[in-house]
């Protein structure tokens, strides 16, 4: 475990941290809750609204204009959506797991996840969709997604359908954040593909990634705070 960070008045004491696309705040305070308490940083944990970017988008604003340029972090495209953010704003740092894609998303995997999932809640419903899902999926996923899907709906499906769409930043646009960049990406995970990880982390001016196993983070999901914490100490 990482060492608390040392008192410094100039880096902001709140993470602000976005889920992934069908999950929720709920898993952020499990993924990230444990690494902010351990260097005494107060969480913010987003839960996504009917307008899912421009509505978190739209938090990020309301919170750095009450606590100064905050840490902001998040999961998969939760990760863009603060990297976005980051991207025309002052903040103390970014905190991003499991990357999806850049730019744009239409070979992405996550994309194509999100867009079949939204479309089989259309035409299935919600209990059937996630029995599909149960029967393909890791225990721990099928448990943790089983949870926040049925938390999320009815918007899950708009919510699903908007995220297929985003544009994330490209690596071009990564080129010229100012914030470090902290990254943690997993080796075997198709859906959030490790190159994509590697790419945000090579074209940020100032970065950190670090590598684990779908099976890590799974089984305890505050690894993925933890690395992202590792990592932002070693750069801020």
């Amino acid at each position: 475990m990482p060492a608390p960070c040392p008192s410094d008045p100039a880096v902001s004491r709140t993470l602000v941290a976005i889920p992934g696309t069908g999950s929720d705040a709920d898993f952020i305070h499990r993924a990230f809750g444990p690494a902010a308490a351990h260097h005494g940083l107060t969480l913010v944990a987003l839960d996504p609204s009917a307008d899912l970017v421009d509505g978190h988008l739209r938090r990020l604003d309301e919170i750095a204009a009450t606590s100064g340029p905050p840490l902001v972090g998040g999961v998969s495209i939760g990760a863009a959506i603060a990297l976005a953010w980051a991207l025309d704003n002052d903040c103390a740092g970014v905190w991003a797991a499991l990357p999806a894609w850049s730019g744009d998303p239409a070979l992405a995997p996550a994309a194509f996840s999100a867009a079949a999932t939204a479309a089989a809640l259309a035409t299935d419903g919600l209990e059937p969709t996630i029995a599909t899902m149960s029967a393909s999926s890791p225990p721990w996923l099928a448990a943790e997604l089983s949870r926040s899907w049925r938390a999320l709906y009815p918007a899950l499906g708009s919510q699903l359908a908007q995220a297929a769409r985003f544009h994330a930043p490209t690596v071009t646009e990564i080129a010229t954040l100012t914030a470090p960049l902290a990254v943690t990406a997993a080796v075997d995970d198709p859906v959030h593909p490790v190159a994509v990880g590697r790419s945000w982390a090579a074209a940020a001016p100032r970065s950190a990634v670090t590598e684990l196993t779908l099976d890590d983070w799974g089984d305890d999901p505050s690894t993925l705070g933890f690395s992202c914490a590792r990592g932002w100490q070693t750069i801020r």
